[in-house]
């Protein structure tokens, strides 16, 4: 005999029914939902989605403002019209506090360098930074003016140097010491708050050397007597790299709107890239939200590469026929540069952790797109007899010891050359190279000179052929015995002299 259901018991029922329906909603609504359903908007004004965004006092993020038509959320921004979301710029130059803003929830995406980021990072771990585009590299934006009689990397050694401490310009400062056989006690470190204090140190004679911003590298060139650009990020081109993050949390929650985020920065870039009328008015943008002067932020605008869609494939390892340093190899590096030098004592996350390639990935589609492709490797005119005996900027001296009489490279040899001064050709990717060949005083003279230039083009061939590089980059030098670094009356000097010199020249 069946029996009926009370009222209770169906109330009961449905409650049930309800929580499970619900429980997998929860659970599920990755799946069941699309992707802009999930989104969740940042910050609402008067009902519209803002996404905001720290900055600096920059040039690096033009491609953005640009696009968005200035720093205010506004609804003749190209993101409201074509996305549907509007973007706000925020202007946070302190260090500590725009940190703050973005632990707090006070701007969504904030800027850094993902070389010193490396110096941050573990400070941020509970809150699931994701690296998720590159902005742009510093083309010019940082330099190193020495004083009269400083005229290589070599000079600088025991002399004062001014920079602002785990920023860029520390970051320029250990690489271009690194190039130049130098390590960090070799100086004498003057740190300061920034570029602005270091420029002005210099300027009143306190220091013999400063690592600063454009234009204060010219203007300090033209007040001191003497003084001149020992290098800069226009030839030092893949070394400083403004990127963007933001929490896991948020990168999850927003994914659709952040992809056209960057579909409509990209954009502004490459109409930036390619237009002197779009350069001008990007300029005046800035401006208007920076203030300063308009011809300020021009230049400033043409001492940066705006990064686009092909550039971040590159930046994150996504295009395999790349030969551009990647986001990760700067991040490992400086792990490892400023971990020597005392900055970084404990574990870091690795790159794997905090990069979030997922979304540039996804645009894929804008690959077919006019000035979206990687930026153009620099191409070299042909080597002259000058290039042989032009002064060096830096000497970067690597063993590569060949067995007599060799001068092809085995797997060992080319190993070493990886290791040892791949980053630094790919870093300093607008810089002409010389390599020298050099051996020890066994043998003839004639005969040594001919087979140290056959191994010096032996790696030449070796960047060349395996690593993409313009073949007239190189100048080929073959030394012999004639520049031992160690006397050859020991099998250790010797060995010392059995060398290949790698040279960036001006």
């Amino acid at each position: 005999m069946k029996k009926k259901l009370t009222p209770f018991s169906k109330l009961l029922i449905l409650a049930v029914i309800l929580v499970g329906l619900g429980f997998a909603f929860y659970h599920f609504k990755d799946q069941i939902l699309p992707e802009s359903a999930n989104d969740i908007g940042s910050t609402d004004t008067d009902g519209e989605k803002v996404i905001k965004i720290g900055v600096v006092t920059w040039g690096g993020y033009a491609g953005g403002q640009y696009f968005n038509e200035g720093f205010e959320a506004n609804k003749n921004s190209r993101f409201y019209k074509d996305y549907g979301f509007m973007v706000e710029f925020i202007v946070l130059d302190d260090f500590l506090a725009s940190r703050s803003a973005w632990k707090t929830d006070e701007v969504d995406l904030l800027w850094a360098t993902i070389d010193a980021f490396t110096t941050e990072v573990k400070g941020l771990e509970q809150f699931e930074p994701q690296v998720i585009f590159q902005a742009d590299w510093s083309r010019g934006g940082d330099a190193v003016v020495v004083n009269r009689g400083i005229n290589s990397v070599k000079d600088l050694k025991g002399n004062k140097i001014a920079f602002a401490e785990m920023t860029p310009s520390h970051t320029f400062l250990l690489w271009l010491l690194d190039a130049g056989n130098l390590n960090y006690n070799d100086i004498e470190a003057v740190k300061v708050a920034s570029a602005i204090d270091a420029a002005d140190l210099f300027k009143k004679g306190k220091v013999d050397a400063a690592v600063v911003w454009s234009p204060d590298d010219a203007d300090r060139v033209a007040k001191v007597s003497g003084a001149k650009i020992l290098q800069s990020t226009k030839s030092a081109s893949h070394i400083i790299a403004d990127i963007f993050f933001a929490k896991k949390e948020f990168v999850d929650k927003n994914k659709a709107d952040l992809k056209n985020l960057f579909r409509g920065w990209f954009k502004g870039a490459a109409e930036i890239n390619s237009s002197e009328d779009a350069k001008r008015k990007a300029a005046k943008i800035l401006f208007q939200g920076l203030g300063m002067d308009e011809e300020f932020f021009y230049d400033a605008i043409n001492n940066v590469r705006l990064c686009t869609y092909g550039d971040n494939m590159s930046f994150f390892g996504l295009n395999s026929s790349s030969n551009v340093i990647t986001g990760e190899e700067i991040y490992n590096k400086m792990e490892e540069k400023y971990r020597n030098v005392g900055y970084i004592d404990e574990d870091i996350q690795n790159w794997r952790t905090i990069a979030n390639p997922s979304l540039i990935s996804s645009l894929s589609d804008l690959a077919s797109e006019s000035g979206q492709e990687a930026e153009g490797q620099k191409s070299f005119t042909q080597v002259t007899e000058e290039m042989k005996t032009v002064e060096a900027i830096s000497t970067k001296q690597v063993s590569i010891n060949f067995p007599s009489g060799v001068y092809s490279l085995d797997e060992n040899m080319k190993t070493i050359i990886d290791l040892q001064f791949l980053d630094i050709a790919k870093s300093f990717a607008n810089s002409r190279i010389r390599i020298e060949g050099n051996t020890d005083n066994t043998g003839g003279r004639q005969t040594n000179v001919t087979i140290s230039k056959k191994r010096a083009h032996a790696v030449a061939d070796y960047l060349i052929n395996e690593h993409n590089f313009d073949k007239n980059r190189f100048v080929i030098i073959g030394n012999g015995p004639d520049k031992p670094v160690a006397s050859n009356a020991t099998s250790d000097g010797k060995a010392k002299n059995r060398r290949t010199d790698f040279e960036i020249i001006k």
